[in-house]
């Protein structure tokens, strides 16, 4: 519910002791060029949402939880005093962001916890912003079939995002994908309630992160339920 330890590589470690303690423990490591901003829907009890670059941080989840995290980038905060994102932007003008809808693209990252059993997913069903991996730490499948594995989309999807998906900057740079279903809005690329299947489009963001989910529907990977493991580490911009 509330981060507890937060650790800059080149500082000491600092002790924050906020917030009730919990079973579940989520670690949060940016190893991108730039600071990051988290956010959540719903609310995972974030009052400080930014995350700088080479820091990692310790946070304790609630034991029951079910919804989304992001994080959006290129932050900053203009004359009038009105925080806003290139991508993930939350429209409130506040650095909090918490039970808001981001603007897309954004990779999402998918959670129910129901302690102890924590399930998880890397999502591009509304496009790309940033490289993610999810990772636990030890712990089991409740289905027995084995260890938790690890999940991510840690590749670009800019060698493959058609132009009519490309976000750019207000400078002409790409900053992320989006899906197809959220710009063309056509029932081609869009669950339409009768079964949902992958489309040339989302099969293309599949060859790149086969571990995370590309359309709305997708099982493949299926949404992992992990039971015993000591922390779920969220890695930024991982290695390959």
């Amino acid at each position: 519910m509330a981060k507890n330890v937060l650790l800059n590589h080149f500082l000491p470690i600092l002790l924050l002791c906020a917030g009730v303690q919990s079973d579940v423990t989520f670690t949060f490591e940016n190893m991108c060029s730039d600071t990051l901003w988290r956010a959540s829907n719903p609310s995972i009890g974030d009052l400080e949402p930014d995350l700088p670059r080479d820091t990692f941080e310790i946070f304790n989840m609630d034991d029951h939880y079910r919804g989304s995290i992001w994080f959006r980038t290129k932050c900053s905060t203009n004359g009038s005093n009105y925080f806003s994102c290139e991508t993930g932007d939350c429209r409130n003008g506040i650095m909090e962001c918490a039970g808001i809808n981001p603007t897309y693209p954004v990779t999402l990252l998918n959670f129910a916890v129901n302690n102890p059993v924590v399930s998880y997913g890397v999502s591009l069903v509304h496009g790309q912003n940033i490289l993610v991996r999810i990772q636990p730490n030890g712990g089991t499948l409740v289905d027995g079939s084995g260890p938790c594995p690890m999940v991510d989309c840690n590749k670009e999807l800019s060698s493959v995002c058609p132009l009519s998906l490309i976000k750019e900057n207000k400078d002409g740079q790409y900053v992320g994908c989006n899906s197809a279903c959220d710009v063309l809005k056509d029932p081609k690329y869009c669950c339409n309630g009768h079964g949902c299947q992958p489309d040339e489009i989302s099969l293309k963001y599949k060859g790149l992160c086969p571990l995370a989910h590309t359309y709305p529907g997708d099982a493949k990977p299926p949404f992992y339920q992990c039971k015993g493991a000591d922390s779920y580490a969220i890695t930024l911009c991982p290695p390959l």
